[in-house]
């Protein structure tokens, strides 16, 4: 029995509608949510956890730009380090970079600033942490999601090996730190819902479902409440947090439905409206964005805030608005500059660089960035050796991309896979939003938090793959099926430790170098 059947049989009982107002007997099964392997489950997460660390912090003070930051580090690093030692946890100085971020994800880098100085190590600490809790954090949902341990191991790998997850979390850029917020408020909100099940299912058994047409009350809720927090945070890191926040948002509704329509409440969405919508958005919406405006608390309290006191220069005294106090209005003029810099950041406006790309090629990957280059005198083959990072996509994972997704799709149209229905919203909030401001300059890491919902969805296929040859003794069709994920990990294994040398900088010849550029579209 596939995990999914094995969801569907467990946690919805096929009690009759008339029955549900007593308890049933005792030979209804309990709901089962999650591996039950738990020894063999802690053993790999810390295997897991291990190899990441190991290879998220392998000289990961390379490389550098002559001892700077390179690409878009030059603009936070300076900003965590002048937030850290500015006196007011806050930017002060646009002199510094363009300040078109909220500060949380400059906070992270500051943190390891803080701890390492001003280096590449304090740059990118709190990064590779970051890294290393994604891939855990990955494990673990997928663990939960497909009810085994080996699934949720296989997204672990993958996760290891993806190459967008592995450069990001070597790198002081804010991506990292979002997709981390990301999947783990995607974590909360799927324990959240199992938590929710197996509420609905005492209740069943109590015989309180029949109560009243709009199902039970299901009480406060702190894994939903875990998520809300988590999406504040991404908010507070890069304004596209607040895609996920409504994506989200609806996916916890949908669960709540889902979840009322099993145990057959008599008015299903009804009951959602009345009992969880309001609940649903003061965690999931209105948390997130009083977070938000509480991160500026600081913002507010130092007096050398950049932007603080534009009231009389950049923004007139008088006026309708003249009754707003000051630091009101030098607050709005902040985040009115924010949202102008990025609407105005487009290609009819003569923005462009040579390593953008749209987002109708982020799915596999098809334009990467170049993060750093450079030419040495160590001879690799008798002549200079090239010193070159970029993000790639690792291609054995992002090049099926579209075949994961469509039979993704076809799993939550046709069979009704919870599953999938979830990972396809993370996955539909990290890149959908982007193709209605399509003339914006956009670049491939903003494809970060795709990231995570790519390796869950494969893992989830290869569960699949082995799940439709059957259980029990091996079989050939098993043996085939078993061979075949193998060959696949192996493949993927294997990808990541070819591009190693371009996902890290370490020096190659130029012929190693060609040999890296699989399409013409990275170069």
């Amino acid at each position: 029995m596939s995990p999914a059947v094995l969801d569907r049989a467990t946690v919805a009982p096929r009690a009759r509608t008339e029955d549900l107002g007593t308890a049933p007997g005792p030979e209804i099964p309990a709901p089962v949510f999650g591996a039950t392997d738990t020894r063999r489950g802690i053993v790999i997460g810390v295997v897991l956890t291990l190899i990441a660390v190991v290879t998220r912090f392998w000289d990961l003070t390379h490389p550098t730009d002559d001892g700077t930051p390179v690409f878009d580090e030059k603009h936070y690093v300076p900003q965590g380090w002048q937030a850290l030692t500015g006196g007011g946890w806050i930017e002060d100085n646009p002199a510094y970079g363009l300040v078109v971020h909220p500060p949380v994800g400059k906070w992270m880098l500051a943190i390891g600033e803080a701890m390492f100085g001003y280096g590449p190590m304090g740059w990118r600490f709190t990064a590779a942490v970051s890294g290393v809790i994604i891939v855990l954090a990955i494990y673990l949902t997928v663990r939960r999601l497909s009810r085994s341990t080996l699934i949720g191991a296989l997204a672990g790998v993958f996760a290891l090996c993806d190459g967008v997850l592995f450069v990001q979390s070597r790198m002081g850029m804010l991506d990292i730190f979002q997709a981390l917020f990301v999947v783990l408020a995607f974590a909360a909100l799927i324990a959240d819902r199992d938590q929710m099940r197996a509420r609905m299912h005492r209740a069943w058994l109590a015989g309180r479902v029949r109560l009243s047409p709009l199902g039970p009350r299901f009480g406060f809720r702190w894994y939903r409440f875990t998520a809300g927090v988590m999406l504040g945070l991404a908010c507070g890191t890069k304004w596209s947090g607040i895609y996920f926040v409504v994506f989200f948002t609806l996916l916890s509704l949908g669960f709540d439905v889902a979840t009322r329509k099993a145990y057959h409440v008599e008015k299903p969405f009804k009951g959602v409206l009345a009992r969880d919508l309001f609940p649903s958005a003061a965690s999931l919406a209105a948390l997130p964005v009083a977070m938000y405006l509480a991160f500026f608390a600081v913002w507010f309290r130092a007096e050398t805030s950049v932007y603080r006191y534009v009231v009389g220069t950049e923004v007139g005294v008088d006026g309708p608005f003249a009754w707003v106090p000051a630091a009101i209005r030098s607050f709005w003029y902040y985040e009115t500059g924010i949202l102008e810099f990025h609407s105005g950041l487009t290609n009819a406006a003569g923005n462009q660089h040579p390593w953008e790309s749209k987002p109708w090629s982020w799915p596999m990957a098809l334009r990467p960035m170049l993060y750093a280059i450079s030419y040495g005198p160590d001879q690799c083959g008798g002549g200079d050796c090239i010193r070159a990072q970029m993000l790639i996509g690792t291609p054995a994972l992002w090049w099926l991309a579209l075949p994961m997704l469509v039979w993704g799709l076809w799993r939550m149209l046709f069979r009704r896979d919870w599953r999938y229905a979830a990972v396809l919203v993370g996955y539909g909030a990290a890149i959908l939003p982007w193709f209605f401001e399509i003339d914006r300059q956009m670049y491939f890491f903003y494809a970060t938090a795709m990231a995570p919902f790519l390796v869950m969805g494969l893992a989830l296929c290869c569960g699949d793959v082995l799940a439709a040859a059957g259980r029990g003794r091996m079989s050939t069709s098993r043996l085939l099926a078993v061979l075949a994920v193998a060959l696949y990990v192996g493949l993927v294994v294997a990808n990541f430790a070819f591009h190693w040398p371009i996902l890290t900088g370490v020096p190659i010849s130029n012929e190693l170098w060609n040999m890296q550029l699989w399409l013409p579209s990275w170069t």
